[in-house]
């Protein structure tokens, strides 16, 4: 038996797949994404209680009811990612941010002259917790819509959602 559950969610922009282990959320994707994972070992667990209270976040959220998280969440992945997707976390519910901005602010934290903003992109890409991480809030350089796994077109509904101006 796996230590991975999963089971699908319905959302309004297609079915999500959300993978955890006994006491946090550690994975939701859309379905057939970019960096979709291999599930095939993993116990199908939709009664499992983190994904019945992730299901109804998902609900709030799409609701307009939830900004921010309140489940418990478990990465894992490189420094740098786990560094990108901390800034990621500090992302406001209605607001967005440039990777050239998280490039900046990571180059100041580790005393470097600069930073890739294509590096921050590629860590940014590899979140495995859409939406509750939010990855779907950071923009190209000049405020345009880049780089979402799920689809540029999901993306955009995500920032309309939050009211932020495109």
């Amino acid at each position: 038996m796996s230590d991975i559950y999963t089971c699908l969610i319905d959302t309004p922009l297609g079915k999500m797949r959300a993978a955890g282990r006994e006491d946090a959320i550690t994975g939701l994707w859309f379905e057939e994404q970019k960096y979709y994972p291999n599930i095939s070992e993993w116990t199908e667990a939709k009664e499992h209680y983190l994904f019945k209270s992730l299901s109804v976040w998902i609900d709030e959220y799409f609701a307009g009811e939830k900004e921010a998280c309140d489940l418990p969440l478990f990465l894992s992945g490189t420094s740098f990612q786990m560094e990108v997707w901390g800034i990621l976390r500090q992302i406001k519910y209605g607001q967005s941010m440039t990777y050239g901005n998280i490039a900046k602010e990571l180059s100041k934290k580790f005393g470097l002259s600069k930073m890739s903003a294509q590096a921050v992109g590629g860590a940014v890409g590899h979140n495995p917790i859409s939406i509750l991480i939010p990855c779907h809030r950071v923009l190209g350089s000049s405020g345009t819509l880049v780089g979402y796994a799920g689809g540029i077109d999901k993306k955009r509904f995500l920032l309309e959602l939050e009211g932020v101006n495109l």
